[in-house]
């Protein structure tokens, strides 16, 4: 299994250079550009960018819904030498402030809304924040940049995932990382010039970034969505002949729930499931609504971009697997002793070859504790990523989950750190102690629960608390559940038992 050659490797905004002229690239709500206007705009944005800020590797963010600036963006910045931070556009503020302090960044652009929220001091001094409008009507003169040089191990982007335990943390990208890893994603879906993928999913994460890129590498067109209901993606499929749609597992359920148009259900080519699990059951009626299609089940995580796929035709008969290696990567089973598992013996995931990220921003300590040395049957060698997800192989060579060995908690999709809700709830001065926990969902895969002991001397309603977690955290963070109690169980080695708390909660 050899790396691939470096010469197969551009620079990431070599992308825009790959569809034909007068095909549609990018469908807006009020216009749609070809490649030949991707190209031009991608060239005046990366142009615009650089004369604000000239200086090489500097972090640019973009904290908006999607459509043309956050589509462009990754491929504008890379061309213009500078390092993409896309934000989750659900994040508030704090979240906000720490992720432009960590990365450093020198320009922040987003919608007048979002920055119309933001506090005095959440921008560091060194820091210029630009409403999207202003800059999508100052670029489109902008002198255009000519494609980039850069090498293939620079680095290209910085995308924010929720850690175990503390705040998000940096995942660093580099060109070749993003460019192999959208070779791969459309080789192995077999993308097309003349597929349009609907883009559902944020842009901020690896699985939307991912979307955008391996359909661009193909020449495909794109059309971003910010949808309300699961209906605007019926509604949006038929309208725009959507052949690809890749959604979480929560989205899949509901979209299941819809009596589907037979002619619109025959539109799609091929469905794509990750961010969790797909159950035997959701197989069954996916499979029912949509026969015509291909149904991929995926497995990744932000710091190897992609890792395994199941072949479609294995759906039926291994609904619950999560299939091999993707082309470009090399994924291992590591029992505790170090040593390749068995067949049908649980390991460690361990993911190998070039579509492994840098290692986590100005982060040494929690780099080491994840990205470590390959194991010594891996063929690709250099540094792998220890995923600490649990998984096991039969003797066909296909992977299945077991669990996390963190306390991770994916809920629709999300990577949510239990700490940094535990830090606002204990912030908000109403609690002594409080532990978030993921509890199995029918519908989000988990939901977070809050357990919270009262602070002493502080008399609280149970709706106080809840109106400052809905102030403080994302949508996606907020408990489904708060459980308040007089006192927290032990454990013997003087901790709060969580894994207490857990198997009452779940019995």
């Amino acid at each position: 299994m050899p790396a691939a050659p470096s010469s197969a490797i551009r620079p990431l905004d070599h992308l825009a250079l790959r569809g034909a002229d007068d095909a549609p690239a990018l469908i807006l709500r009020g216009s749609t550009l070809s490649h030949k206007d991707l190209r031009v705009r991608v060239a005046r944005l990366a142009g615009w960018l650089k004369g604000q800020v000239p200086e090489t590797g500097a972090r640019v963010a973009t904290w908006a819904a999607k459509g043309e600036l956050t589509c462009l963006m990754p491929l504008a910045a890379a061309r213009a030498g500078l390092v993409h931070v896309p934000i989750n556009p659900l994040l508030k503020r704090a979240q906000v402030a720490h992720i432009l302090a960590d990365s450093g960044s020198r320009l922040l652009i987003g919608t007048g809304a979002r920055l119309n929220g933001l506090e005095a001091g959440d921008c560091h001094a060194s820091c210029t924040v630009m409403p999207e409008a202003d800059v999508i009507a100052a670029y489109t003169s902008a002198k255009p940049h000519g494609p980039s040089e850069a090498d293939p191990d620079d680095l290209a982007a910085i995308l924010y995932t929720s850690g175990s335990t503390g705040r998000p943390k940096g995942v660093m990208l580099s060109h070749a990382n993003m460019w192999l890893g959208a070779e791969s994603v459309a080789a192995y879906l077999g993308l097309a010039a003349d597929d349009v993928t609907l883009l559902v999913l944020p842009l901020s994460f690896d699985y939307g970034q991912s979307q955008l890129l391996s359909t661009w590498h193909a020449g495909g067109c794109v059309v971003p969505l910010d949808y309300l209901t699961a209906r605007d993606v019926v509604k949006a499929i038929e309208k725009h002949g959507v052949t690809t749609l890749a959604a979480v597992p929560p989205l899949w359920v509901q979209l299941a729930e819809l009596d589907w148009p037979a002619e619109t259900a025959a539109k799609l080519r091929r469905l794509t499931n990750s961010g969790g699990a797909l159950t035997t059951d959701l197989v069954k009626r996916l499979r029912g609504l949509f026969p015509q299609a291909r149904l991929f089940a995926m497995y990744g995580l932000t710091e190897a971009f992609r890792s395994t796929f199941l072949d479609p035709a294995l759906i039926d008969s291994h609904p619950t697997s999560m299939g091999k290696a993707i082309p470009h990567a090399e994924v291992l089973v590591i029992a505790d002793d170090g040593e390749l598992a068995a067949d049908l013996e649980a390991g460690e995931l361990v993911h190998c070859g070039p579509l492994v990220a840098q290692g986590y921003w100005q982060d040494p300590v929690r780099t080491a504790e994840r990205f470590k040395p390959a194991p010594a049957v891996s063929q690709y060698g250099g540094m792998a990523v220890w995923s600490g997800d649990r998984v096991w192989r039969d003797p066909d060579g296909l992977l299945y989950f077991v669990g996390r060995r963190d306390a991770m908690i994916k809920s629709a999709g999300n990577r949510i750190s239990p700490a940094e809700i535990e830090e606002v709830a204990l912030a908000s001065g109403l609690v002594a102690e409080a532990v978030a926990l993921g509890i199995p969902d029918e519908r989000l895969g988990h939901a977070v629960h809050l357990v919270v002991r009262p602070a002493p001397g502080i008399s609280c309603t149970e709706e106080e608390l809840p109106r400052i977690l809905l102030k403080e955290l994302p949508n996606f963070m907020q408990p489904k559940v708060i459980h308040w109690r007089k006192a927290m169980p032990i454990s013997p080695n003087g901790k709060i038992d969580r894994t207490g708390l857990y198997q009452e909660l779940v019995a």
